[in-house]
């Protein structure tokens, strides 16, 4: 197919891809898909591997999604068939029990050219607390019912028994059987405009189309790749908490770059946990949640780029079995939004060193999403409902400021207008906007964060806010620039009873109660001294940065409302001397910790752990972390704690 013709069959891919979202979007039910957005649409081929996805509407995760292992688990399709799972390890599709995805078989004269399909975040999808997910849990069958992959469709009937069974087994089956209803819309739009696709290329024009398509997006992932220097980049970063125990669970990446093509090595990352953070990717090299940060890293760099499954093939990617970003079964998985919002920051951090010139600082890396379970007084009727994501700021770009208070890697989470969460809802927003000095300092500022507060009325309101992170490892700065302030999390601040959250998912609320939370801000990048002033002025006058933080942290000072000339270059030139020259700055409270979990502490820990079984890795990275506390110990320090552990822990010798 001529580039012309391809470009035009682009076009016409992503317009019904652009329909399906629409259709889902416009008809759902819950304001989690009708507000926040979390859905996918997609286009797959008769294998299973994406070739189109819409560009307006859903999330970004899944153009790199493969269909392929799931469809193959279903014998037989025909018209009208509708396969479905939720089930996190059966082909390794949903990843995690409330992501519900669907697939249709499109036709044309017995042939089967490709299917329409994605996925919807159910609100709830039964489990131990309400909407499914938090860190709390501790193996997949607390996270709700699961569905392997089955027909729920068949010839165009509904299985009413298996639907039965689900609606039996969730909180608010109404929500999910109307946000079921509107998928299944989608996809029948899907269908039709493939069908008009057919009519004006042809079947077999068609088929070409496709797989031109994915070919064009490998060319230009690999045209991208021969721009970068070839080279070997190492980098790590840390969720706060990896479990009850309360130790960092760490990320960590190799990433080489050779001519056309790049691996993603993860060894060195945390076993498998105790919680639910881990990522399920069934040691697929190509598994899209490994490499949703490249596809920012790609589209940063050539926005015109065509999303779709050609964009993983010149990346391999090494997650050791066992570990947090290849978990065995029946390790729970609901929280691994929040762990891959981490390896977002990871890639972004191993690029940042390959390409920094054209790479931002740390965005937010944490998206809470606030679910509520709640008595309206008036109706004395149940209520479930997702209030709103509190997204963080995007890191500081090579060119602007980040965005505030919708961080670069959580922007498709929409935000749900407070008129609509008060009219759904029986809360009261108290405050909802951008938190002043959030964002890290630079010479492009870091975006801010956001703030919101409610109240509530009923007793026993339940709160969950999954994904919360960056309370105590800030999103870094690049280049000069300073990390972004941390996220927090608290019941009733500023009373008697005021009590700090933290990285907790889940809080029980009386009437009368205020809940606090706040997102981080973006890193800076660029040394902030280096911020124009009248932008650190404007930053004040629209209440981004307090006087004090101007003074402090760009070394401007204003006295009376006045810009004091010879203060501010004095300042200054103090925040010059002062440059380490270091390519990150991580945070005081990050250097703090890797004085004793240095590079080669961890280096002997993934070599410790490595030879054990895969149930006693946790344990023993949780008694090790007991026993080293030592700064500079170092691999030794490891090494020797490990044999004290061996000699007086039955059955680990």
């Amino acid at each position: 197919m001529d580039k012309v013709t391809l470009q035009v069959f682009a076009n016409h891919a992503r317009a019904a891809a652009e329909n399906m979202a629409y259709t889902l979007y416009r008809t759902a039910h819950s304001t989690f898909v009708k507000e926040t957005e979390d859905f996918t649409v997609q286009l797959v081929d008769a294998t299973g591997g994406v070739f189109a996805v819409p560009m307006d509407l859903g999330a970004t995760w899944y153009p790199g999604l493969n269909y392929g292992k799931a469809i193959g688990m279903i014998d037989g399709y025909e018209p009208g068939d509708v396969g479905f799972t939720n089930d996190p390890y059966s082909g390794f599709l949903a990843t995690h029990a409330p992501d519900l995805h669907m697939w249709k078989p499109i036709f044309h004269e017995g042939r089967l050219l490709c299917f329409a399909c994605g996925h919807i975040h159910n609100t709830d999808m039964g489990g131990a607390v309400p909407a499914s997910l938090s860190r709390t849990l501790t193996e997949i069958h607390q996270e709700g019912i699961r569905f392997p992959p089955m027909k729920i469709y068949e010839k165009g009937v509904m299985n009413e028994q298996l639907m039965r069974v689900m609606m039996t087994n969730v909180r608010k089956p109404e929500q999910n059987l109307g946000d079921f209803k509107a998928f299944i819309g989608a996809l029948n739009t899907g269908e039709r405009k493939v069908r008009a696709m057919v009519e004006k290329f042809g079947a077999d024009a068609f088929i070409e189309g496709v797989k031109g398509l994915q070919n064009y997006a490998e060319h230009q992932a690999r045209e991208l790749l021969r721009s970068m220097p070839d080279g070997t980049y190492f980098f790590s970063d840390y969720n706060d908490e990896d479990s009850a125990n309360g130790n960092p669970c760490r990320l960590a990446l190799t990433l080489t770059i050779k001519g056309d093509s790049a691996t993603l090595d993860f060894t060195g990352s945390d076993p498998q946990l105790t919680s639910a953070l881990n990522v399920p990717t069934g040691s697929n090299p190509h598994h899209t949640l490994l490499l949703v940060g490249v596809y920012y890293v790609l589209c940063t760099l050539n926005p015109q780029i065509l999303l779709n499954i050609g964009l993983v093939r010149p990346f391999t990617c090494i997650a050791p079995e066992g570990t947090v970003l290849n978990p065995t079964f029946p390790a729970a998985v609901g929280m691994r939004s929040l762990t891959c919002a981490r390896l977002r920051s990871l890639i972004f951090g191993a690029f940042g060193m390959a390409i920094p010139e054209r790479m931002p600082a740390a965005p937010a890396g944490t998206s809470s999403i606030m679910n509520i379970m709640t008595t309206d007084n008036r109706t004395k009727r149940t209520v479930l409902a997702a209030i709103n994501p509190v997204v963080g700021g995007a890191g500081g770009m090579p060119h602007r400021d980040g965005t505030n208070g919708s961080g670069a890697d959580g922007a498709y989470l929409k935000n749900t207008p407070i008129e609509i969460t008060e009219s759904e809802v029986p809360i009261e927003m108290v405050r909802y906007g951008l938190l002043p000095d959030s964002g890290g300092a630079g010479r492009w500022r870091g975006g801010l964060a956001t703030v919101m507060e409610f109240r509530v009325f009923a007793p026993n309101t339940r709160i969950t806010a999954r994904n919360r992170d960056r309370c105590r490892f800030r999103p870094w700065g690049i280049l000069g620039g300073q990390p972004g302030k941390p996220s927090d999390f608290m019941l009733n601040p500023g009373r008697p009873n005021e009590k700090h959250l933290g990285v907790a998912d889940l809080a029980t609320m009386e009437p009368g109660d205020l809940l606090h939370i706040h997102s981080p801000g973006g890193g800076g990048r660029g040394p902030a001294h280096e911020r124009p002033v009248e932008l650190v002025l404007q930053d004040v006058e629209r209440g981004y940065v307090t006087p004090e933080g101007a003074a402090e942290e760009y070394g401007v000072v204003i006295a009376g409302g006045v810009l004091d000339e010879a203060a501010t270059m004095a300042r200054r030139q103090a925040m010059k001397d002062a440059l380490t020259g270091e390519h990150f700055d991580l945070g005081p409270e990050r250097r703090a910790y890797e004085a004793v979990w240095c590079r080669e502490s961890y280096a002997a820990l993934t070599e410790i752990l490595s030879a054990l079984p895969v149930h006693w890795r946790f344990f023993v990275k949780s008694k090790l972390f007991a026993m080293h506390r030592v700064p500079g110990a170092g691999g030794a320090g490891l090494r020797a704690a490990f044999e004290r552990l061996r000699e007086t822990v039955p059955g680990l010798a």
